[in-house]
């Protein structure tokens, strides 16, 4: 009984690093995160992309039942989502296309992608992303489809980061990404088939395995531009997918609306 007791302490502890190292919500309190740390609780990522989701999805069910239309709703409830995050994958999002699209050497890359600043292909694809989401749960519209869709969008969107830090090594000889380096074989395993069951549960068999497909289809293709580009992954990379992930169960979710 109380090996049982320490493996859900453990787990519970893995759960705590997991949410307050990818998001901004109310959660009690962790130890200092550290790479180590992260690494380990990869497989608890999917479920720190669920209360995110949850959370978008109670923004949007209230302001329709405010009164107000799908699309300021659709604003209020990507808001939402972002302060829930602190923009953590919006701004390695906009990093990796500042880097990828503006450097010339694999060095000049990494440096555009550390500097703070925000230039012309990182200010574009913020605006994709923005435009895409919005537009597409104001489409979904009924806040019975938008909530499985979000759910399944932040949870599985989030299970493809340990895939990636798992298929590609750190580019960089120092940052978390360094210090994490490649997560547990199982812990991945298990961030995957989280993603995987969520697809299922919220999309349905069709639509999940459709979105099974795309994930991992974006999984490689970041994979082999990563490390193109800058030999590996950085934490940016990881938030750059983790946007497209999410763009795409959106957009396959959008197959839920009838008529």
């Amino acid at each position: 009984m109380a090996i049982d007791q320490a493996w859900f302490s453990d787990r519970f502890d893995d759960l705590k690093a997991s949410v307050a190292f990818l998001t901004r919500l109310p959660f009690p309190r962790t130890e200092p995160i550290t790479g180590a740390g992260i690494a380990r609780a990869v497989w608890a990522i999917p479920i720190a992309g669920i209360l995110v989701g949850l959370f978008g999805a109670l923004v949007f069910m209230l302001a329709r039942r405010a009164g107000l239309p799908a699309w300021p709703g659709a604003a209020l409830t990507l808001a939402a989502t972002l302060a829930a995050t602190g923009c953590l994958h919006e701004d390695g999002l906009a990093d990796t296309a500042d880097g990828f699209g503006g450097g010339r050497t694999r060095q000049q890359k990494l440096d555009i992608m550390r500097d703070s600043r925000t230039g012309a292909y990182g200010v574009c694809a913020l605006a994709l992303s923005i435009l895409l989401r919005a537009s597409a749960l104001a489409s979904l519209s009924d806040p019975a489809l938008v909530a499985p869709a979000l759910i399944a969008a932040h949870g599985a969107g989030r299970a493809t980061m340990p895939v990636l830090m798992f298929l590609a090594p750190p580019a960089r000889a120092d940052g978390l990404s360094y210090d994490m380096g490649r997560p547990p074989r199982d812990s991945v395993a298990a961030a995957a088939v989280l993603g995987i069951v969520l697809l299922a549960i919220c999309l349905g068999p069709a639509l999940g395995l459709a979105a099974i497909v795309l994930l991992g289809a974006a999984i490689a293709a970041m994979a082999w531009l990563s490390v193109t580009q800058i030999d590996g992954q950085t934490g940016d990379v990881l938030g750059a997918l983790e946007q497209i992930s999410e763009i795409i169960v959106l957009l396959v979710a959008l197959r839920l609306v009838r008529g």
